[in-house]
């Protein structure tokens, strides 16, 4: 029986490699591998020479592969059935899956349970303020298989928070809960050290 499987981690704990990694291994199995990405994501997207957008998963170490951008109003199982129709499929991975409705992830899990299809989801628990994306609240509540992708802050610590900088190095501690970035933006980081740079706030942080 297939599972809808969640890898979580912080900023920096090379969730997308491994999303990378996952699609090379079953496609060297032989297997045939979908690989979607919400469109809110668009940062590593481009344009082609027919004018064209072409959706990219990239990783900080330099893997990418060609995806698929999935709206907030797209059906992800109906979504993978059809293009298993135009040309057949065994596996479903999503890098960036915090961002996906609730919704979308009862979708998934229904390609897992009736489909008998695999679904591997990677991405973030928590934003910036420590709160849960409405992607992953579901994924945690329904998904077969949650493994944390352990990576470490500055002090050396567990880093489980996304904490997010303006252009001079300042923690931000208000705004909207998606803001497009990388390591410009963002840092994984433990709780104990995310206090302590909002206990210091309006002094700029060395990163």
């Amino acid at each position: 029986m297939a599972k809808l499987y969640f890898k979580f981690g912080a900023m920096g704990s090379s969730k997308t490699a491994q999303a990378l990694m996952t699609k090379f291994n079953y496609e060297e199995k032989g297997k045939r591998v979908l690989l979607i990405k919400p469109a809110t994501d668009n940062r590593d997207d481009r344009v082609d020479e027919h004018g064209n957008v072409c959706t990219i998963v990239r990783s900080r170490i330099g893997l990418y592969a060609e995806a698929v951008a999935v709206s907030p109003e797209d059906d992800v199982r109906k979504l993978y059935l059809t293009r298993h129709e135009e040309s057949p499929l065994d596996v479903l991975i999503c890098d960036e899956c915090q961002f996906l409705t609730g919704g979308q992830v009862d979708q998934m899990k229904e390609l897992a349970d009736l489909d008998d299809v695999p679904v591997l989801c990677f991405g973030l628990r928590a934003d910036f303020q420590t709160k849960l994306f409405p992607g992953s609240k579901r994924l945690f509540e329904i998904a077969d298989s949650i493994t944390e992708i352990k990576s470490v802050c500055r002090c050396g610590r567990k880093a489980t928070v996304n904490a997010r900088f303006d252009d001079s190095g300042v923690i931000i501690t208000e705004g909207d809960q998606v803001c497009i970035g990388g390591n410009d933006r963002y840092e994984g980081v433990c709780y104990k050290c995310y206090r302590e740079m909002i206990r210091n706030q309006g002094r700029k942080m060395i990163r």
